[in-house]
């Protein structure tokens, strides 16, 4: 069992900068790939960036690619999502998932409860 807990999120200003993490406990973090998804209101969950376990290859959605890099710390069993020229259309719920499958559209087998970020004009 892998327990995972968001924490980050907040308001910002459009063009500004945050950065999330999720933190695991349980089971050994680094053998789980690791993804950041996010909700709006309204809107389907989708997918927003994603590592591999070694940390070498890592994915991201094209409405966030090179604006979101994704990390992991192995040490402190945390990935990190570090938001850069955030814009309003990123507000939403962002939920952090951890699985051993990889690829567009696998299942995840461990979810956060989610932290929100708002993006103001």
């Amino acid at each position: 069992q892998v327990q995972l807990v968001e924490s980050g999120g907040g308001l910002v200003q459009a063009g500004g900068s945050l950065r999330l993490s999720c933190a695991a406990s349980g089971r050994t973090f680094s053998d789980y790939n690791v993804a950041w998804f996010r909700q709006a209101p309204g809107k389907q969950r989708e997918f927003v960036a994603s590592i591999t376990v070694s940390g070498s290859v890592k994915s991201y959605a094209a409405a966030v690619k090179g604006r979101f890099p994704i990390s992991r710390d192995y040490a402190k069993n945390t990935v990190f999502l570090h938001m850069n020229s955030l814009k309003t259309e990123d507000t939403a719920v962002y939920y952090c998932a951890a699985g051993r499958n990889w690829g567009p559209g696998v299942p995840y087998d461990y979810w956060g409860q989610g932290t929100q970020v708002t993006v103001s004009s």
